[in-house]
């Protein structure tokens, strides 16, 4: 078999959803994060540290970040 003649793994429709999934869990990840919840560190601002955002949308990016990523691998190229 030549160097013309091996398989390909991965086409560029591949790439493209691992792309997707590698973005969606970074802005899982992001919004995880968050950001300053108060400006005084004695003082524990519950609302800022358990809200909607950080403890459900979050992570729920990022397990379909990971399903995406499960696709792109999986995807077989369509037929030439």
């Amino acid at each position: 078999m030549s160097e013309s003649q091996k398989p390909v793994m991965f086409t560029k429709e591949n790439y493209i959803w691992m792309l997707i999934g590698i973005l969606v869990i970074g802005l899982g990840m992001f919004l995880m994060s968050g950001g300053k919840s108060n400006t005084d560190p004695a003082v524990f601002d519950k609302e800022a540290v358990y809200s909607t955002t950080r403890i459900t949308v979050a992570p729920l990016l990022i397990l379909a970040g990971l399903v995406i990523e499960i696709y792109a691998i999986f995807k077989k190229p369509k037929a030439a």
